[in-house]
């Protein structure tokens, strides 16, 4: 695969960082984890093909972002660069807004996140 995409994953919890990093580079994907938005938004100059931000981070200092927060700075520097949402809450209202702000898909963290993601990811690159 010689146009090899650029996936951002990023989320506070490890573990979902490892699992989609391990899941898509064996299906020849280039992963970068992130373990807060900030660290992503330094990194948007390596312009990825796709960002998948996890909504709701848990602080670990003061200057902290959340999901919805990094979703407008992304696409205030990238609008075409395409986002999609991973939560562990159903919230309709949170799904009705971010579709609104042009999310890609929403992906709630269960046992069946990584053939959601899996689905979604085919579904945007094979467009």
């Amino acid at each position: 695969m010689g146009n090899q995409k650029l996936i951002f994953i990023v989320d506070d919890d490890p573990f979902i960082n490892m699992l989609v990093v391990k899941r898509f580079t064996t299906q020849g994907y280039k992963l970068e984890a992130f373990e807060s938005g900030e660290e992503c938004l330094k990194s948007l100059n390596k312009n990825p093909d796709l960002i998948i931000l996890d909504y709701l981070f848990v602080p670990k200092e003061q200057t902290f972002m959340n999901g919805m927060e990094i979703f407008d700075r992304i696409k205030a520097q990238k609008p075409g660069l395409p986002v999609i949402m991973l939560s562990g809450q159903e919230n309709g209202e949170v799904v009705l807004e971010l579709a609104r702000k042009g999310i890609v898909d929403y992906i709630i963290k269960d046992n069946n996140l990584l053939d959601n993601l899996d689905t979604a990811i085919k579904e945007l690159f094979d467009k």
